[in-house]
This record gives C-alpha cells, structure tokens and sequence, in this order.
C-alpha cells in the first residue's frame, strides 16, 4: 500500500485550474446517475425493512462542528441513552471542554478525545420512518485527508459543515483551510448531493444573522459551482445550530429564525428523506471493496457494497488473490440478513480464508464476472494544482493514488492526449507535458496490482485521485484497463 494510506488533508488547492473541474465533474456525475459487530445470540432473519439505505458523510475545515453535528444526530433520533449522555457530558467537563461531549459521541479514541481532533472516520447509525443512514464522520484535519478520502468514497450524501462564527468561516475557505479541498474531493468521489450546513449560526457572534448566513452562502457558491456542483440540482444550503439542535429533526422556530420560513425551507432530516431513491444496479456483478478486516469467530470483511447483490451461502472470488470463498453470514448493524443489496455497508463472514490472506483494497465479486485486477490503465486526468518545486506533469511523474479503499504508488508512464477544455476535443499530438489547470489523458502504472474498473462500467471503482506529498494534484476517471488478469480468475 501506498505511504499515505493511514484511513482519514493537506493545503486546498486555489481556485486555478478548478474551474475545469467542472467538465469531468459533470461526466462523473452523469455516470454516477446511470456497522456494528454482530450480537452473540443474534438470528438469521428474513429481511423485511426494504427502505432505502444512505451513506452520509459529513466533511468540512478543522472544528466547523463536524463531529458535534453527528453526534446530535445520534442523540435527536434517540441512538444513545441518557446515560450515557451523562457520562460524556462528565468526562468533557473533566477536561475543561464542556462543548465538546456531543462530539464524545463520535470520537471514541482517547486521543481524538483529548486534542479534540477527529483522526479516524467514526461510524453511526440512525433511521427514520422512510430510509436508514450510516454516518460517516470525516476528519478535517489537513493531516488526515486520506482518511476523508476513504469516508467519501463510501457515501452517497455529502454534508459540508461550515461554521459561521466570525473569522472561522474565512479560516476554513481561504487557502490553506480545508473547505476548498474537501468540497472538491467529494464530488469527484462520486458525492453526487452536497447539503451545506451553516453552522453555529447561535453564536454570539452571529446571532443567526440571514446578512451573515446570506454572506456564507455567496461566497461558497461559486466554488462549488467551479468544482462542477450544479447549485439548483446537487446543493442544498441550510442554517442549523448543531449545539442546540436547531433546525436538525424539525424546522428552526419562527422567532429564532424569522426569514427561514418559506414553503420550501426545511430542516436537514426532512432535506434528506425527500431525496429520490438512487440506482444501486441490484442486477449488476457484484462489487465489495473491502474496508476494513478482523478475525471474530472466523474470518469477517466490511465494507460498501457498491453494485450487485450480496447473497448468504453464494460462493463468490476475491480479488486480487482470486480466492474463492463462501458467504456464511451477512450482517446489517446487528442483524444477519440473507440478502444485502447495493448501497448498504455490511459486515460479511466468509469460509476458506484466512484473515491474513486479505487487504483493504480487495474486492469481493462475482466468480463468473470478477472485478479487473490491473497494473496498468489509460485514464482522463484534470491536474488541479502542482506543487511549486514539480511544476510539469509528464512522463515519469509520480504520485499516490487513491481509488475506493486503495491507496497505492503510481507512475505516468505517458501522455497520450491533451485536451481542450472548451471543446472536449482531443490532440492529435501527444503532448510532452502539462501544467496546473491542463486536462490530459494518460497511461498510468501503478507499483502493486490493483482492483479497479472502467469507468462506464463502475464509476466508484473508476475514479480516483492523485496526491503528491500531502496534496491533491489530479482527480481523474478510468477510461480503459490495458492489462487485466481477471480473466484468468475463470479458469481457475
């Protein structure tokens, strides 16, 4: 695995070259259109609770509230005991951060408790009366990014979380801060809806202001139209109080916030439910990325199921290793299911493999149509921002690239094609280098076999981004696996 797989950011990138994020954005996009460890005890059931399941993500700048938001999410939908609630709220007080107990919430590590700074992505769940959520909360942190990275490539919805209080909003936007980079990252992560949470909006120095939460939302506009967002389709902006809950299960009070009272105006669960239900492709070859990986009675992979059903007892290949195993249980929370379909994150036990064997990254598929196993690929890249003293991008530049649970070395081999970003039209000559801001197609080679697809076929296995100390310098899709072995996983 690559040096920066540590799963949870470095300096934003500005905003030269993001406008022509846009065009690959909006292709990814387009395309993209097209859990608790098991209770002993606990019984196979049929499943019956068809509604749909949603990952979310929430992401943002260093102490925007990301972490307090998620955990009044879990204390508004009644997912953690007052108890409990009790003890975090003493164990905050302890260490003189009274306003942090909701964040205990979330981050359980000692560590994240004491520096206040989330560094794994935590993991939660809530449920309303039409769809089920998996929480995903993000690290903003610039040092954690490839942890953001793979708790975005697993969601669905992403929730931006900016905090209102004077001086931190300018903090996290400007460069340097992590909004930018995080906004960016989540869409070309296949984060196709984007809700914009105007954060501490009780401050004392906001007062929930419509001038200061109107001033938010002008400024971030832009940036997000420029990173290939559609504001009237794909954003949705909101105040909320996450400390107090305001304007979260049910709409802020009229004389709390008067001008937040339109017919259309709504509070974050109610944005949310009224999503349409997305196209998870039931029928598809199965896809699995695996996560994460542990031994519990045998040996157990987690991970989001990203195409295809997921059936207890089937046989199924992993890949990269081609091992052939079998399904003994499928896990939903706490619930063995028979069945799992895509979109959900599941827990599954399998038989005929040692837990040594497998590595995040791996993909669980379909024996009759495995997932690709790959070296080399020829892929779309818009080059966001190079660094200073690695100006040129050509031939022989490496990086690290990131695609679903993978993060792994990588060279360019070649340029093929350069692009033109207003017509979309490719060169007839290879160029021999690109700069900031360019649009190429290229040959890229990476140091371990990887699995990935194209990207018509599987868009959350076929996009990526490339990272180059600590900063993201490319986002791009897979357009076609020149060497792939899958096909030796038949025979075998």
């Amino acid at each position: 695995m690559g040096s920066e797989m540590c799963i949870r950011d470095s300096t934003a990138p500005d905003d030269r070259g993001t406008a022509d994020v846009a065009e690959l954005a909006d292709a990814l996009d387009d395309a993209s259109l097209a859990a608790k460890p098991k209770a002993k005890g606990t019984k196979t059931a049929e499943r019956t609770d068809m509604r749909e399941h949603v990952n979310c993500v929430f992401i943002g700048h260093v102490d925007a509230g990301k972490s307090t938001f998620c955990g009044q999410m879990m204390l508004s939908t009644g997912q953690v005991d007052e108890r409990s609630m009790q003890k975090y709220e003493k164990e905050a007080k302890e260490k003189n951060r009274e306003s942090w107990f909701l964040a205990y919430i979330m981050d359980t590590d000692e560590e994240e408790r004491a520096k206040g700074k989330t560094v794994q992505v935590g993991r939660a769940h809530f449920e309303t009366a039409t769809k089920r959520y998996t929480i995903l909360d993000a690290p903003g942190h610039k040092n954690y990014v490839p942890n953001m990275i793979a708790g975005a490539c697993q969601a669905d919805v992403g929730v931006l979380v900016i905090s209102a209080r004077k001086g931190e909003f300018e903090t996290g936007f400007e460069r340097g801060g992590q909004t930018r980079e995080h906004a960016l990252l989540a869409k070309t992560l296949g984060v196709r809806l984007l809700v914009v949470v105007i954060n501490k909006m009780d401050d004392s120095t906001v007062e929930w202001s419509e001038e200061r939460y109107r001033e938010c939302c002008d400024k971030l506009s832009p940036f997000l139209r420029q990173c290939g967002y559609n504001l009237k389709r794909d954003v949705i902006f909101l105040p909320i109080s996450a400390m107090k809950g305001i304007n979260v299960l049910t709409r802020v009070p009229a004389d709390v916030c008067p001008w937040f009272q339109g017919a259309d105006d709504r509070c974050f669960v109610q944005v949310l439910d009224s999503q349409p239900p997305m196209d998870r492709k039931p029928d598809a070859p199965l896809r699995l990325p695996i996560i994460d990986k542990y031994r519990d009675m045998g040996t157990v992979i987690e991970g989001k199921i990203e195409q295809g059903t997921l059936v207890e007892g089937a046989r199924y290949v992993l890949m990269p290793n081609r091992t052939r195993v079998v399904v003994d249980s499928v896990a939903l929370d706490e619930n063995d299911v028979p069945t799992a379909f895509g979109g959900e994150n599941v827990k599954v036990k399998l038989r005929d493999i040692s837990e040594e064997d497998i590595k995040p990254g791996f993909v669980l598929s379909d024996v009759a149509h495995p997932a690709p196993v790959v070296r080399r690929f020829e892929a779309q890249v818009i080059i966001v921002e190079l660094l200073e003293h690695k100006s040129i991008f050509s031939a022989g530049y490496t990086a690290v690239l990131h695609c679903h649970a993978i993060a792994e070395e990588c060279s360019i081999v070649e340029l093929t094609a350069e692009i033109d970003k207003k017509t979309g039209k490719r060169s007839k000559k290879k160029p021999m280098f690109v700069k900031s801001g360019g649009v190429v197609t290229c040959v890229i080679d990476v140091e371990q076999s990887i699995c990935v697809e194209t990207f018509d076929v599987c868009a959350q296995l076929g996009r990526f981004t490339l990272r180059d100390e600590g900063k993201t310098i490319g986002i791009g899709k897979i357009l076609k696996i020149i060497d792939a072995s899958a096909d030796e996983a038949k025979k075998d």
